[in-house]
């Protein structure tokens, strides 16, 4: 299997990549936000993207946003297809996708939304800690990205403070003086079945 930074010979998957992400959201019951064919494609032609495959068959995805004038950075989309879940791929896309973060913007905070016990413990062993809404960016396009969420109205209702989805931030080391004190306990989740989770 092969783990690689997308370029546009990845094009190639992105129909397969975008239905699977609506597909296992639908199975979930929970909320993804969609994105287009041609947001997707952007994001794999530019190199925002990490891209799973093996024997010329597609394997897992995850992509890179950025938000607040490039302040904070959002890995997005984390997707296993079906027949290769289980095996810890998306432990080592989220890996993957992670260092292109902070190799393209080492001075940003990374965060995530998710509702997956699976994806808060791979953030968590990558150094997130759980935050406040508040402590996210603000950018509108951003939240704007919700609206095809099943649980946008309960985001708007508690007017963009909390919803079902964990918040979790990474601080890099030179932005720790605005670092939010966490004193959680360890992290204890149990590893669950990987799927479509948005991050």
């Amino acid at each position: 299997m092969e783990i690689q930074i997308s370029s546009c010979e990845h094009l190639m998957y992105v129909s397969e990549i975008q239905q699977e992400m609506y597909d296992s959201a639908q199975r979930r019951g929970t909320g993804i936000a969609k994105r287009s064919i041609e947001y997707l494609s952007k994001k794999i032609s530019e190199g925002n993207a990490v891209v799973a495959t093996e024997n010329g068959e597609w394997v897992g995805f995850c992509y890179i946003e950025t938000w607040s004038h490039g302040q904070f950075v959002a890995n997005s989309g984390l997707i296993v297809s079906p027949k290769f879940r289980n095996g810890g791929i998306a432990t080592m896309i989220k890996d993957r996708v992670f260092a292109l973060s902070r190799e393209k913007f080492p001075n940003a905070k990374i965060f995530g939304l998710t509702t997956g016990l699976a994806v808060m413990k791979i953030n968590s062993d990558l150094g997130y800690k759980p935050v406040i809404y508040s402590e996210l960016t603000q950018d509108d396009e951003f939240w704007n990205g919700c609206k095809s969420c099943v649980n946008y109205e309960i985001l708007m209702k508690k007017e963009r403070k909390n919803c079902l989805c964990t918040a979790m931030l990474f601080v890099p080391e030179n932005n720790k003086v605005n670092e939010v004190v966490n004193n959680q306990p360890e992290n204890q989740y149990n590893n669950e079945q990987e799927s479509s989770l948005s991050v």
